[in-house]
């Protein structure tokens, strides 16, 4: 659900997650939270999120 200001003043639910076993969770290189694409650009009121995991 869309929380309309929030996201700007970092307050609200956190709804975007990776989840992992615990034993990948070892291989886990880097997650990233990127705050600095905003909504108004790409028409959506969550964040990217990246995970680079060693395969």
């Amino acid at each position: 659900s869309y929380m309309g200001t929030r996201r700007a003043k970092n307050i609200g639910w956190r709804l975007d997650y990776f989840v992992i076993s615990e034993r990948l969770l070892e291989k886990v290189i880097e997650c990233e939270i990127h705050s600095d694409i905003t909504g108004s650009a790409h028409g959506s009121d969550h964040c990217p999120l990246s995970l680079i995991i060693d395969i």
